[in-house]
């Protein structure tokens, strides 16, 4: 029997996504984004689970597209593997109901790389890198590269990681600012599982709605962005978190939020 690609664990209310083909470092095949999409869609389906992992089994975190695999052998067309798979994997990582972690524990290059920006918080392990590889083989950066870097590192610095292909060592990625943190290797899981539990207990849906208004902000002046804030925190007045984050406030106990 074939092993699975991608193995999903769920303790309490988080979920762990690994992908699972060490031997290869965890490089996307069609067969693994045949796997992971639905079981991101699960998780995102599944009302009890209100914060996500994703991580990589053995030595790296995903090292992108396996050039080896069928689907990108022969007279392939890269812009409908795009089309075809990555567009729908950004695009689920960027309107998950629930915070999406990233537990980088290896090299994340290209493709992987961007998955793991795609997500709410980056943790690296300090023996971690990031590599934007695509320029050494003739191609830019994918699965919302060009979109992502830019906006968390500046364009000087988006255009030096993507047209150098240097490796991007975890420490120097924490310094400047493409990820969330870097801790020591292993603590990385702790870690992980740490920062899941105390999403877990924050309104979910408020932070869902939190990630989508500052990533709509990048388009709009400052008017529309505060416009887009009114009409937001309106629907969100009306919701039960908001009730019981205030009723919690004046009864000095730790809210219970239940909204996703």
């Amino acid at each position: 029997m074939t092993e699975p690609t991608v193995l999903v664990a769920t303790a309490g209310a988080v979920r762990t996504i690994t992908l699972n083909r060490p031997a290869a470092l965890n490089s996307f095949t069609a067969a693994m984004h045949g796997e992971l999409l639905p079981a991101l869609q699960q998780a995102a389906d599944d009302k009890a689970i209100r914060a996500l992992i994703i991580t990589g089994s053995g030595r790296g975190f995903c090292a992108g597209q396996d050039l080896m695999d069928p689907a990108m052998t022969g007279d392939v067309d890269v812009g409908a593997v795009i089309e075809r798979c990555y567009r729908p994997l950004a695009t689920r990582l960027r309107t998950m109901p629930v915070p999406v972690i990233a537990a980088v524990n290896g090299v994340a290059a290209g493709a992987g790389a961007n998955m793991a920006l795609c997500c709410d918080f980056v943790l690296a392990a300090r023996s971690a890198s990031f590599i934007q590889a695509f320029s050494k083989i003739g191609l830019v950066p994918d699965c919302g590269g060009s979109w992502l870097l830019p906006r968390l590192v500046g364009r000087a610095r988006a255009l030096g990681l993507a047209m150098s292909g240097d490796k991007l060592p975890a420490e120097e990625a924490e310094r400047i600012g493409l990820i969330w943190k870097c801790v020591d290797d292993a603590a990385l899981m702790d870690s992980a599982q740490a920062l899941a539990a105390k999403l877990c207990l924050m309104p979910s849906r408020a932070l869902a709605e939190t990630r989508r208004l500052l990533d709509s902000a990048m388009a709009m002046d400052f008017g529309d962005a505060i416009t887009q804030e009114a009409d937001t925190q309106r629907e969100l007045g009306r919701a039960g978190d908001f009730a019981e984050g205030v009723a919690a406030f004046f009864a000095k106990r730790p809210p219970v939020f239940r909204d996703r």
